[in-house]
Formats: structure tokens, C-alpha cells, sequence
């Protein structure tokens, strides 16, 4: 049999409803009977009816999450660290995919928020003005997004970049590729930033081959043009578009990296076990998710200021990808931007 509140409070000698305020509400509980209760429920093993709290306290314990394509193994270590926060606090996680559809983030911001204390929004694609007028009853934070009134936490993606250029550089590139990700992606935005203002530093030629899908068939589609173009080395906005050139690249028999270097964004596992092991900026996804929950969960608490940024830092992770420049083919070193 499962123990109640009533096991609890006779065994604490208080009444069933001295246990309630211990469990749920211990401030409005004298700390020596509040300990006692506590002390009790866990001896016993007494698990607090979640739904019978939430009328108490007008609470759910839940916390929703959204995230652009779980298929991504980027967000899935996002979701582990959101997990993590949340399971440690108590708890629990609602997840919902957009599948790189921002269309369909303002429904289903509308549709967790009738279930849920709070929401992390991950890598939002909505234009700023929507997130604002769904966002407005619910605490919202942000993550890998800026838009003002929002508390965010975000990765210093330009600084990611001016790493990656610069190891580039010191390599002998002079040309360097980028294929991006969706106009829609903040983080996008702020990668090329990095890229144009570390390639112009070190006058470096940056090729923009456009915007293609954050997936593997992104990068294969990519891969002819960056051949083309002459450039020496090719950024993929993420390692997913980066595994996508590699294998083009393969396919085509041009070696990596002989031939062409290529580096990648977030430091997902398939990064090190492909061969050759992809170079990648290490972006720290389950600590921005603990992040996000911690910020998330101050809000709910409302017993003070509350930090409303936190920019995480970015690393190289030099693997085998990425190697000194060739020289150049004939009639590619007068190319122009």
C-alpha cells in the first residue's frame, strides 16, 4: 500500500493538513515541526500527490520545452541538461519538437503554457514581435536567442567563429567558405557576424555559398559549390551540414583535408567518431540547458533580482579535418569575394 498524509502525520503526531504546509508551503510551518514532517515523509518514503499540490499551490511542477528538430543530437544534450535542472528541483519536463517550423512555435508556445509553471524556448525562428505576444502570460526564457524583455541564456558564437578563422588562417587559408543555416536562426546571425569581422581583420576572402536546410542533405547539397568557388576551407553552420560535406566530399574522391579543410559548429559525439574526426567549435549545450531551468525556476520563485543573461563561452576542439592550405590551383588566387 502506498503511504499517505495521514501515515505521515500520525507518525509525526501533527495533522494531515500541518503535513500539507510542511510539503508544500514549509515557509508558513515552524522549522522544528517542518523538519520533523520532512524527516517522516522521507523515512516513510511519502510521494506528494503532484496534482493535489497544484491546487494547493496553484503550481503544476511542470516545465515545458521547446526545440527545433530532436533529431538534431545538439538539442537532445540540451534536453539532458534541461532534465537534469529540472529533476533536482523537483520537477518534471514537457517536450515538444517545431521540426525547424517556426510556424508552428507560437501554438505550440499557447498549448504548454496551460500545462506548465514556465517555458525554455530553444533556438526560437519566430520573429521577435510573435514571441512577445504569446509569451506575455507565461515566464519564458530563451536560449541561443536574444529579444528584449526576455531573460536568455546564449553561447558566444562570434567569438566560436574568430577562433575558427583564425586557426584557418594560421593554417595558410586565404579563402575561406561558409555555408549557413536558416535566415531565421539567430545563431546563424551571429556566426556570420563572427566570420565577417575576423576574415576582414585578417584579410581573409569569406564566401557566402547561402542558406541551406541544418541537416546532413544540407551539407551534401552544399559541398559542389564549395568546390567551386576555390575556396581552401569550408565553416558548416553545424557538424550535422559538416557531416553532410564530408560524405559529397568522399563521394567525389577529394581528400579532407589534402585537398579542402572542413570545420564544423557544436561538438556533437558523431563529430570525433567520423573519419577523419571533424574540427569543431564545442558549443555547451547541456550546461545552457541547466543554465536556462536555473534562470527559469528564480523567475517562478520571485524572491529577488533574477539574471536575465548569461553568454557561455565557445571552444576550438581541433581534430583531423582541418590542415594546412594547398597551393593554390591555377587561375583561383585572383578570385574575387
Amino acid at each position: 500500500m502506498p503511504v499517505t498524509i495521514k501515515d505521515v502525520a500520525a507518525a509525526a503526531g501533527v495533522s494531515q493538513s500541518t503535513v500539507s504546509r510542511a510539503l508544500s508551503t514549509p515557509d508558513l510551518v515552524n522549522p522544528g515541526t517542518r523538519a520533523r514532517v520532512q524527516a517522516v515523509a522521507r523515512e516513510l518514503g511519502y510521494q506528494p500527490n503532484r496534482a493535489a499540490r497544484g491546487l494547493i499551490t496553484g503550481r503544476t511542477a511542470n516545465l515545458g520545452l521547446i526545440v527545433p528538430d530532436l533529431a538534431n543530437p545538439l538539442f537532445a544534450a540540451v534536453v539532458k541538461g534541461v532534465q537534469a535542472a529540472a529533476r533536482a528541483a523537483d520537477y518534471s519536463v514537457f517536450i515538444a519538437d517545431t521540426d525547424e517550423d517556426a510556424s508552428t512555435e507560437p501554438g505550440l508556445l499557447r498549448a504548454l503554457a496551460k500545462q506548465v509553471d514556465g517555458i525554455v524556448l530553444c533556438s526560437p525562428r519566430s520573429p521577435d514581435a510573435e514571441l512577445t505576444e504569446v509569451g506575455a502570460d507565461t515566464p519564458v526564457v530563451l536560449m541561443n536567442r536574444q529579444v528584449p524583455g526576455y531573460p536568455a541564456v546564449t553561447v558566444d558564437n562570434a567569438d566560436g567563429m574568430r577562433q575558427a578563422v583564425e586557426h584557418l588562417a594560421a593554417l595558410g587559408h586565404r579563402r575561406i567558405a561558409y555555408v549557413a543555416g536558416p535566415r531565421s536562426s539567430w545563431s546563424n546571425g551571429q556566426r556570420e557576424h563572427g566570420l565577417r569581422v575576423t576574415t576582414g581583420a585578417l584579410g581573409v576572402d569569406l564566401v557566402h555559398l547561402g542558406h541551406f536546410p541544418p541537416r546532413f542533405d544540407g551539407g551534401v547539397a552544399a559541398a559542389d559549390l564549395a568546390l567551386a568557388c576555390g575556396a581552401t576551407a569550408v565553416v558548416a553552420y553545424n557538424d550535422i551540414v559538416a557531416l553532410g560535406l564530408l560524405s559529397r566530399l568522399g563521394a567525389r574522391g577529394v581528400a579532407v583535408p589534402d585537398r579542402i579543410s572542413v570545420l564544423g559548429c557544436d561538438d556533437i559525439p558523431m563529430s570525433a567518431m567520423t573519419h577523419p574526426a571533424l574540427t569543431t567549435v564545442s558549443v555547451p549545450q547541456h550546461e545552457a540547458g541547466r543554465a536556462a531551468v536555473a534562470m527559469l525556476l528564480a523567475l517562478l520563485a520571485d524572491t529577488g533580482p533574477v539574471t536575465t543573461h548569461r553568454d557561455l563561452p565557445t571552444q576550438l576542439t581541433v581534430r583531423a579535418t582541418t590542415g594546412v592550405a594547398p597551393d593554390p590551383e591555377p587561375g583561383t588566387a585572383d578570385r574575387s569575394r
